[in-house]
């Protein structure tokens, strides 16, 4: 067990640091080893990727949080974009936390997976958005922050794996388009956190302690290092050669996504 409490704390720092320097999000790494840890804690196979995707979004809050303050100092954040992106997020997160909680684990995690082979393809190949277009208007931007918060609730992210080739797209620039992104995980944390809770109170077999599908002991642990860590992954982003750490992270993204396909299929 204690060895169990350690590995949420290394993998705290770990998202931590990745959410600053690549703009991805500590979700892509927290819910995989969540899974792992909670295997080893003989959760109930039926809860695992549920509690996983919960108690990810929960720790993104303060993730997002600490990674935004950093940006936020360097002028890099576009709250524009911002605001402009934030309602659909909201309505879009919690109908997708709504769906997630419908859904069983085996479908997750295999959904999950795919989305794994789908980032480490766009990190390999070098797929970028070209920037086509300015940002679109209210409409345009309620409905990508609406897509955008369905999918970081089905799998548990921050969305910055969407949100930076969107703002790629309308013309920004990558350190604009990371900042930004690291800024809009927190309404998607905040909402689907929310969605998660309010959809696991009163479902039975949840190992505790836990407030709806978020695990307490995980949160904490996450926590604990992750906000240390984030400011400093943000200060690496502008001095660290980040396409090539990309494509290393990238295949490690192809092992975890087979692991997780091969668990929900087997």
């Amino acid at each position: 067990m204690l060895t169990t409490y350690l590995l949420y704390i290394v993998l705290g720092a770990f998202a931590g640091l990745l959410a600053g320097l690549l703009g991805i999000g500590g979700g892509l790494v927290i819910v995989p080893m969540l899974n792992i840890a909670f295997e080893l804690q003989n959760f109930p196979e039926v809860h695992i990727q549920h509690v996983a995707l919960g108690t990810s979004l929960a720790t993104i809050i303060f993730t997002s949080l600490s990674s935004m303050r950093a940006h936020h100092k360097r002028g890099a954040i576009n709250y524009t974009a911002f605001w402009r992106l934030t309602p659909g997020i909201v309505t879009g997160t919690y109908l997708g936390a709504w769906v997630a909680a419908l859904m069983p684990t085996m479908f997750l995690k295999a959904f999950f997976g795919f989305f794994l082979f789908y980032v480490a393809t766009q990190m390999l190949m070098r797929i970028k958005a070209k920037s086509a277009r300015e940002l679109p208007g209210l409409p345009g931007t309620f409905a990508a922050g609406n897509g955008i918060g369905i999918f970081s609730a089905l799998v548990g992210i921050g969305g910055g794996t969407l949100t930076v080739p969107f703002l790629s797209w309308c013309n920004q620039t990558m350190h604009t388009a990371i900042a930004t992104a690291a800024a809009v995980g927190l309404p998607i944390a905040l909402t689907g956190t929310a969605g998660f809770i309010i959809n696991g109170m009163g479902v039975e077999g949840i190992p505790g302690p836990h407030v709806g599908y978020v695990y307490i002991p995980a949160f904490l642990g996450i926590i604990s290092m992750s906000v240390l860590t984030a400011p400093l992954g943000a200060k690496l982003a502008h001095s660290l050669p980040v396409d090539k750490l990309k494509r290393i992270f990238a295949v490690l993204l192809l092992v975890v996504g087979t692991k997780m396909l091969w668990s929900s299929f087997m």
